[in-house]
């Protein structure tokens, strides 16, 4: 397939890539509406970000009434986890277990709304190194992007399957053959303390993967979708007060992210060049490091390729059970700082409580139910088994 022709005006690559299926899914509601709202969007340079930006650069909000900005950009999850409490933005991505410390630790009133992407991510080492699976990282310094990440989860969830600690010690102190101590660098930062060997991996979010893939010669030692099938990373969150303030404007804003995840899934190639670089310039990418992520599954690294999953996939529906999974991994899951409020955290009723689904599910009603997003249960397409094999 032909890259997409950038003119000087995105007004063209609209015409040229989302006209084409305009009204595909939802009708316009923007001629409805006589005052027009506005919706603040903020993210980080990451994949995670993807359902949010399409719907932008495809006009799927325009097309529901709403006016939004270009989203702004962030470095790190501090600093977006920071916006977002402080209302910069009213809505936005953010790692699983954030909205969880957020809730229940710091009594914030967040709500998470949809899942936002699939996979999406990997551990990452030297292509000169002798890791190739998580009993090889005794001993070793890995960098994760936050405390309170699906990252953090998965990779001490491997650990403890070979036996070996996880540590929170000084990049200089002396590591034990069963210990592995970890680090929080921002996204952007991985791929140059790898290079520098100021770490010895890292688990994040795509594309920095691919981007030590293609830049640096590195290699995926394991692609965490490959762990837990098509497990949850990042959510669509909002303040609870908004939603209760502006559920009409949160109600568009999701049928225009569920519109757009369906658009990615068909359209991986086109969705790569529009975040990139070459395109519209939400991440700062060139197409070949997000085609890497987009279009190719690699399955000759996957020890399960029976499950089917792609490097990123899109699905919008928060399964209850993987939520209830993510709050009991983080009773294990060592963090830097006090975690006791996790101690008397009653999974299920913290599940009822974080996650507000009617939006989502109106939303998906519209398209006709989950079969555009997944080969489910047609009887119970709202529930699921979780499957986890770190083997």
């Amino acid at each position: 397939m032909k890259d997409f022709v950038k003119p000087n005006s995105r007004r063209h690559f609209l015409k040229t890539t989302g006209a084409l299926c305009s009204s595909m899914f939802f009708p316009s509601t923007g001629n409805i509406f006589a005052k027009t709202q506005t919706l603040r969007l903020g993210y980080l340079p990451i994949t995670d970000a993807t359902p949010l930006l399409v719907a932008h650069g495809l006009g799927y909000f325009s097309d529901e009434g709403l006016k939004v900005d270009r989203p702004v950009m962030v470095r790190s999850w501090k600093v977006l986890t920071e916006s977002f409490l402080t209302g910069k933005f009213d809505l936005t991505h953010m790692l699983f277990p954030i909205p969880i410390w957020m809730r229940f630790k710091q009594n914030m009133p967040v709500k998470v709304l949809a899942w936002d992407h699939t996979n999406g991510s990997a551990v990452t080492v030297r292509s000169d190194s002798d890791i190739y699976s998580f009993k090889d990282l005794g001993g070793k310094k890995l960098a994760v992007p936050s405390w309170y990440s699906m990252h953090n989860l998965i990779l001490q969830l491997g650990l403890r399957s070979q036996g070996l600690k996880t540590v929170i010690k000084p990049q200089s102190a002396r590591l034990a053959k069963d210990e592995v101590n970890l680090f929080i660098l921002a996204p952007p930062d991985m791929p140059t303390a790898l290079l520098g060997r100021k770490i010895d991996g890292f688990i994040v979010a795509e594309p920095f993967n691919a981007l030590a893939q293609i830049k640096l010669n590195a290699r995926i030692m394991r692609f965490t979708g490959d762990i837990w099938k098509n497990h949850p990373c990042c959510v669509i969150v909002a303040n609870e007060n908004f939603i209760k303030k502006s559920s009409l404007l949160v109600q568009k804003a999701m049928n225009a992210i569920v519109r757009a995840q369906a658009w990615c899934i068909k359209n991986p190639r086109e969705t790569a060049y529009l975040l990139s670089r070459d395109g519209e310039g939400y991440l700062p990418m060139p197409k070949n490091v997000l085609y890497q992520v987009f279009t190719n599954p690699e399955k000759n690294q996957l020890l399960h390729p029976q499950w089917n999953v792609s490097r990123i996939g899109f699905q919008p529906f928060p399964y209850p059970s993987a939520t209830q999974f993510i709050i009991d991994q983080m009773k294990q899951t060592l963090v830097e700082g006090n975690n006791d409020f996790l101690k008397s955290l009653d999974t299920m009723n913290a599940t009822d409580d974080l996650v507000e689904n009617k939006f989502v599910l109106k939303a998906l009603n519209e398209m006709g139910g989950m079969k555009k997003f997944c080969n489910c249960d047609i009887e119970q397409p709202y529930t699921r088994e979780e499957v986890i094999e770190v083997n």
